[in-house]
């Protein structure tokens, strides 16, 4: 079982790496890729070499790179900003306006920028405030940023769908193309026990409608803000190209296969960074050394990323050659549990794992075992793949927590102490349910 060893010593090293030490967690998954090659005995330094080769190879460590890049784009352009602010013009008047306006926000900004510290940071700066305005107390205000934060891991495309489906273990069961739609209908139930959560605690905390004077109006933020939906479409087009009834009839047109030919990975960024540069042209720089500047500023950003992700890949690959995905998928497969079951010790471990590490992390370490174990089980691979990424974003919602959760305090002034068994209570646990929902088709997706 030299495999499973592999994998205890490999969480082991990244969870002392960024916990003890207080490193980052690109650093954590670089010595993590050294410790889990070093398993593979005499043939260490050549199975290592051919798992980070086949990472800097690979198609979705490309991706991830430039989604990220795409977001902090986006953020210095205004256009988040203006899309925040519509969203406020429309529902801001409500009681608790605010924190509605703050979940869905999240939504929206998750299904385009997936990166959840980026979330926390953007939604919560502006709509923090707009609760403490509103009579929210700041715990309150903080929980609720951190909790909706994950949602960027439960739509495509996040960079844990990209390590789920570019992994060695899941890839060749999982075709990209067939999970897109599935994670849209697993990033909506989400989104609907995010509000119904958002209702709960607005109710408890007492909070108010958003003052009129501190709302902005409605024509003049749809003036401003109606072309940031634009980005939807922007998402949408590739997708609509490569998949079904239209797909078919481009493919049978041309007589090439059309989702093979128009990579929604490589695509929708591109054409969201498009949108992006005419949306936000005023606010961003005019001169050759003021987009050095800005390209110099975003690196820190995608490239703790990048890094974590490429050697996400390369530690996955070395733990495949050790044989661990067909030694632990042996291990549950051999547990016979039903499918609720299994989903649900499936469920504790992915949630365990995604405690101290962050979502990419946890879905390179132990979320494509997990899936891999729910297909052998007679799950349909895409549902199979939703239900982990969905117990996968609770990242910033199990204590200690990821960069989301202290971010959103940090924003609020408050101890992070103090918002985890709300964490608990009201986003861990019920994830996990619906993971397990997902999973056991009862929740259909």
């Amino acid at each position: 079982m030299i495999g499973v060893w592999a994998l205890g010593a490999y969480l082991a090293v990244i969870i002392l790496w960024t916990t003890l030490m207080r490193r980052n967690v690109g650093e954590a998954m670089m010595v993590g890729f050294l410790v889990a090659a070093a398993f593979n005995g005499a043939d260490a330094l050549s199975s290592g070499w051919a798992a980070l080769y086949d990472a800097l190879t690979d198609e979705i460590v490309y991706a991830t790179v430039v989604f990220v890049f795409m977001g902090y784009l986006l953020e210095k352009a205004g256009v988040m900003e203006r899309m925040i602010n519509l969203l406020d013009a429309l529902i801001g008047g409500r009681k608790g306006g605010s924190a509605y306006v703050s979940t869905v926000a999240s939504a929206g900004l998750g299904s385009i920028v997936h990166n959840q510290a980026a979330i926390a940071a953007t939604v919560g700066s502006v709509t923090i405030p707009w609760m403490e305005r509103a009579k929210m107390d700041r715990t309150t205000a903080a929980t609720i940023v951190a909790g909706n934060a994950g949602m960027g891991i439960t739509f495509p495309f996040s960079a844990s769908m990209f390590v789920l489906v570019g992994s060695s273990t899941v890839g060749p069961l999982l075709d990209v193309d067939s999970l897109i739609l599935p994670l849209v209908a697993g990033g909506l139930w989400c989104v609907l026990h995010r509000l119904i959560v958002t209702a709960i605690l607005v109710r408890r905390s007492g909070g108010q409608a958003t003052a009129k004077e501190n709302r902005p109006l409605l024509l003049e933020s749809l003036r401003r803000g109606w072309t940031t939906l634009l980005l939807f479409v922007g998402v949408a087009l590739p997708m609509f190209l490569t998949t079904g009834l239209f797909a078919q009839l481009l493919s049978d047109h041309t007589g090439a296969d059309v989702s093979k030919a128009v990579s929604p990975i490589f695509w929708i960024p591109v054409v969201l960074i498009a949108l992006g540069l005419v949306l936000g042209r005023r606010q961003l720089p005019r001169s050759p050394m003021a987009w050095a500047a800005l390209i110099g500023d975003s690196a820190p950003r995608f490239g703790v990323v990048g890094i974590t992700v490429l050697f996400a890949f390369a530690g996955a690959n070395a733990l495949a050659t050790t044989g661990l995905p067909e030694q632990l998928s042996g291990l549950l497969g051999g547990l016979d549990l039903p499918v609720w079951l299994l989903a649900l010790v499936i469920g504790l471990i992915v949630v365990a794992v995604a405690a101290p590490l962050s979502s990419t992390a946890t879905m390179a370490a132990v979320g494509t075992i997990g899936v891999a174990a729910l297909i052998a089980a007679g799950v349909p691979a895409p549902t199979a793949a939703v239900a982990v990424l969905i117990f996968s974003s609770c990242e910033a919602a199990v204590p200690p927590g990821g960069a989301p959760l202290y971010v959103a305090c940090g924003i609020a002034g408050v101890d992070p102490l103090h918002t985890f068994r709300r964490m608990l209570l009201y986003y861990a646990l019920p994830l996990l349910g619906i993971g397990v929902l997902v999973a056991t088709g009862i929740l259909p997706v």
